[in-house]
């Protein structure tokens, strides 16, 4: 299959790269376009206000590849426009540094923004994310990016499955049909993590910035939230918190559908 693969962690994320190389491992043909910055939390946002650059760059990807001044979004509808030769069969957005999962924060990616790009654009779109602990999280950052040898195990154990369950996903989803699936990687994610379908959890998080500071600015502090999801069915967030994979099929033609 032929992809365009995108993130909102920037082109130097290592998780973008571990993603590109197990796809073209299993034989895909691959186009990269990628912010030239972290864009996270930024949701489905374009550029409306400014000029955005795209410059062809290689990154060692070994396919074609494009850093792009801008959003997610910005990336998947300028490559589709005017940088990619071919039209893909799917546009594939990760992974995530973190999990995307929850009414609260699916709105909110970045990640899942690029995805639904393309779905915007008749493809089929695919989201991937990969759970982290605060811990982890917080030493990737600290080491600029660079995972330790655990958490480098945990990607590429979950770009290989990204790698297997992503052509399955795409060749059973129609065109033009609004649809994004949601992948979120347990952690750690071994090599028998099962797959297992889910529905975004039902998570409020109000407060998610702190009190105004001497210069009256506000800063945001990152929470879970309160899960008010019932019992059943299955939740990304459950799901994820008992080592499963999650796949949640968000199809926004059902957006303001009545029972």
């Amino acid at each position: 299959m032929r992809f365009l693969v995108t993130n909102d962690d920037g082109i130097g994320s290592v998780f973008l790269s571990e993603l590109v190389h197990a796809l073209r491992a299993a034989g895909h043909e691959l186009m990269v376009a990628a912010p030239k910055s972290e864009q996270s939390w930024i949701g489905a946002a374009k550029s409306r206000n400014r000029a955005v650059s795209s410059e062809r760059a290689d990154r060692g990807f070994g396919c074609p590849t494009w850093i792009v001044d801008g959003t997610p979004s910005d990336c998947v509808n300028i490559a589709l426009a005017h940088l990619v030769d071919q039209r893909p069969d799917a546009v594939v957005s990760g992974i995530n540094l973190g999990l995307n999962t929850s009414l609260c924060f699916i709105l909110a990616s970045g990640t899942v923004a690029g995805a639904w790009e393309g779905a915007l654009h008749g493809l089929p779109g695919v989201a991937l994310s990969q759970d982290l602990t605060f811990e982890v999280y917080d030493h990737l950052k600290y080491a600029g990016g660079v995972p330790d040898g655990a958490l480098l195990a945990t990607l590429k154990t979950s770009a290989a499955h990204a790698a297997r369950l992503v052509p399955g996903l795409v060749a059973a989803t129609a065109p033009q049909s609004f649809v994004v699936h949601n992948l979120n990687f347990p952690y750690p994610c071994l090599a028998d993590s099962a797959l297992r379908r889910t529905v975004p959890a039902r998570v409020v998080a109000p407060g998610l910035f702190g009190p105004a500071a001497d210069d009256g600015t506000h800063r945001m502090i990152f929470k879970f939230g309160d899960d008010l999801s019932p019992a059943e069915p299955l939740t990304d967030r459950t799901a994820l918190a008992t080592g499963f994979i999650s796949h949640t099929v968000l199809d926004y033609t059902q957006l303001g559908r009545t029972p």
